[in-house]
């Protein structure tokens, strides 16, 4: 059951918990046992000692709403901090994009015109194809595999969003 939400506004959480096993499973459970959605969740152990991992999750929701998720987000043992970069201000938000094309002739010249303009990367090609390494926001993503689209998009492999808070300041 999917919850829908008329004042629903899209936020990126940040969790910091300890890099153990089930950890992933327990916070994904109680988005799914409430019907919350997750529009995108990345994992990366952060600590040199491979301890700590950081969850970003993008979600959904009117503010009490994501008020009960940091909640319920922050009495799990194993959660250490649960940070609302929507709402604690200006933030920094990435993903990275693998795109597959093919084409020849003109396709492929085009294709890659558009690569200079988005500044995506080449990291592998063939004489039919090339795949695309690209960073930015959402929007940028979207933009650039829908012209890739037109052009013989093959695959698309995306990382999901993370984030950080802007400024000196550590989370």
């Amino acid at each position: 059951m999917k919850i829908e939400h008329r004042e629903a506004k899209r936020h990126v959480l940040t969790v910091t918990v300890d890099n153990e096993p089930g950890i992933l499973a327990k916070i994904t459970g109680l988005f799914t046992a409430r019907g919350y959605n997750i529009d995108s969740l990345t994992v990366a152990d952060i600590s040199e000692d491979h301890a700590i991992s950081r969850i970003t999750i993008v979600t959904g929701g009117p503010p009490q709403v994501i008020d009960q998720i940091m909640a319920q987000l922050e009495r799990l043992v194993p959660v250490h901090r649960v940070i609302d970069l929507t709402e604690e201000g200006p933030h920094v938000e990435r993903e990275l994009a693998l795109i597959k094309v093919k084409g020849k002739g003109e396709d492929r010249v085009e294709a890659l015109r558009i690569a200079g303009v988005f500044r995506a990367n080449v990291v592998d090609t063939t004489t039919e194809s090339f795949v695309f390494e690209l960073t930015g926001a959402k929007d940028k993503v979207d933009g650039f595999i829908s012209l890739m689209r037109e052009l013989g998009l093959v695959e698309v492999g995306r990382s999901g969003i993370v984030g950080m808070m802007r400024g000196a300041e550590g989370a």
